[in-house]
């Protein structure tokens, strides 16, 4: 069984891993760059907290936390969510989610705002929804595919 916790310098490589292969994927984040070593570990010390799923030593899968905005909108937490291939279908998605709320309260944010959820991304959005997430709108064709086509995207927020 999974363990979600904060991360640790050890579990770098293996966040790295997990981030780029939905980097690669290219239908879930923004990002279109990948990580390495130096970057990530950069990167992830960054955020405001992030948290692991490991299992036996290997990490599963992995979120970043950190505000959505600045100033009088600072207390809006926004977070990424990644999941190795290999463990997908597993439930370690809602632990990741699950663990993300409580850790953005824990820091102080009041709400918890994604910006740009998928719209063809259906597991996630099932479980945001499963988990309270409340949709705010759908942006036509605010994501880049792989193969040059745009979908929606779809804004969801969760009070904290």
């Amino acid at each position: 069984m999974a363990d979600v916790r904060a991360y640790t310098k050890d579990d770098i490589a293996g966040m790295i891993a997990v981030w780029n292969e939905v980097v690669r994927d290219g239908i879930a984040f923004p990002q279109e760059e990948e990580l390495d070593l130096a970057s990530g570990a950069e990167f992830f010390a960054g955020q405001t907290h992030c948290g692991v799923a490991v299992e036996d030593g290997h990490v599963l899968g992995m979120y970043i936390l950190h505000p959505n905005n600045i100033g009088r909108c600072g207390h809006i937490a926004n977070a990424s969510y990644a999941v190795s291939s290999s463990a997908r279908g597993k439930g370690i998605g809602g632990m990741l989610v699950t663990d993300s709320l409580a850790q953005g309260k824990a820091h102080g944010f009041r709400i918890m705002q994604f910006n740009a959820v998928v719209a063809t991304n259906a597991g996630a959005r099932h479980l945001y929804e499963k988990l309270g997430f409340v949709q705010l709108g759908t942006i036509p064709g605010g994501f880049r595919m792989p193969d040059g086509s745009y979908v929606d995207i779809c804004p969801y927020y969760h009070e904290l």
